[in-house]
Parts: C-alpha cells; sequence; structure tokens
C-alpha cells in the first residue's frame, strides 16, 4: 500500500493545509499557492480543486466542522433523552463541555484560531457567513437539547450564555490578553459548573 493511500485525502489535505495556514499567517496568508508550498503538491494543485477563493474557504470551513466535531466529541455529551432535570445532569454536562473547550486550547489551539479567522472573514462575505453557520447548527442544537431536558425555562437563552462563555475563555485565552494563561481542566470545568448552577437554580 502507497503512503498516499493509507494518507490523508487530497481535499483533506488542501483543507488541512488552509486551516494551519490560518492559524500561522492569517487571512492574508492564505492563496493557493502558499497552499500548494506548504502542502508540497504540484503548483496548480489547490486550484484544481477549489478554483476560487471562496472554494477554498468553503473547504476550509468544511474540514474545520469535521475537526471540530472531534474535539466536541458530541458522543461524549449526555444523552438530552435522558436527562432528569438534577444536579448530577447539570454537572455531567459541565464535565463534558469542560474537557471540549480544554482540548480546544491546548492540543488543538490552532485549529481555534484558524476558526477565529474563519469566523471574521464570513463577517465579509455572506456567502461564506452562511455556511460558516450552518456548520455549527449541530452542535447548537444538540446543546439547547441538553439545555432543555435539564429544566431550563429559557434553553435558547441559556444555550447563547453557555456557548458565549466557552468562546469568551477560548478567545481570549488563544488570542486575547490571557493567552499566556491557559487555564486548567479543574478551572474550565468549575466555571461551566458555576454557569449552569446559576442558570438552573441548583
Amino acid at each position: 500500500m502507497s503512503v498516499r493511500a493509507s494518507g490523508p485525502s487530497r481535499s483533506d489535505l488542501v483543507a488541512d493545509t488552509a486551516l494551519a495556514l490560518l492559524a500561522e499567517r492569517g487571512m492574508r496568508g492564505l492563496t493557493h499557492r502558499a497552499v500548494d508550498e506548504a502542502a508540497a503538491l504540484p503548483q496548480g494543485s489547490t486550484s484544481n480543486l477549489a478554483r476560487t477563493r471562496q472554494a477554498l474557504l468553503e473547504l476550509a470551513v468544511r474540514r474545520l466542522a469535521d475537526r471540530e466535531a472531534r474535539v466536541l466529541a458530541l458522543h461524549e455529551m449526555p444523552d438530552p433523552a435522558a436527562g432528569t432535570g438534577s444536579l448530577a445532569d447539570a454537572l455531567a454536562l459541565a464535565d463534558a463541555l469542560a474537557l471540549a473547550a480544554h482540548r480546544a486550547l491546548t492540543n488543538n489551539r490552532a485549529l481555534t484560531l484558524a476558526r477565529y479567522e474563519l469566523a471574521l472573514e464570513a463577517t465579509r462575505r455572506p456567502e461564506l457567513r452562511a455556511f460558516f453557520d450552518a456548520t455549527g447548527a449541530r452542535f447548537r442544537d444538540q446543546l439547547t437539547a441538553l439545555v432543555a431536558g435539564m429544566g431550563s425555562t429559557d434553553p435558547a437563552r441559556h444555550t447563547l450564555s453557555l456557548i458565549a462563555w466557552a468562546d469568551g475563555l477560548m478567545f481570549s485565552c488563544v488570542a486575547g490578553s490571557f493567552g499566556a494563561d491557559t487555564p486548567s481542566l479543574e478551572e474550565v470545568r468549575a466555571g461551566l459548573r458555576e454557569l449552569l448552577e446559576g442558570m438552573l437554580g441548583r
């Protein structure tokens, strides 16, 4: 079996390289030629796969969603249908969310940085905005169901608060003024437990 056969597909290789370039060089550093060079591909390979810049960005967003799904590990989240609205349910959700956030802050720091680059670019490209938002719907919908199952009086608002808290923490520690202070898993868990207990009146 060849090395290429056992490795990532050409599409995944291009998308992974694009994400790495976004984290390292920012949006200006992402070009078709730069992807070819960084991925050690023949010149023109990226253009053949994603002819326009929009197509390249969409490819990166799709790959980002796939990789972040593994970071978030939705299968590790509590089962919305099994919720009893107890404190134990809230603590289980806090534990699962804390683990996902801590992964994003540590082993997947560059991926998190690439996500912020794409999110900002989406504010200037309406066609990318819709594509970017759609990729996050699965996690948002599952989290809303979990919060509702725990007895939230306003699941949509509480989901927004949870995501805003986690995003704020990750941005501050990856790209903001707390970049040198990565919190421990226990610290992230403590913050989420406080937030959830306050929301749900536990």
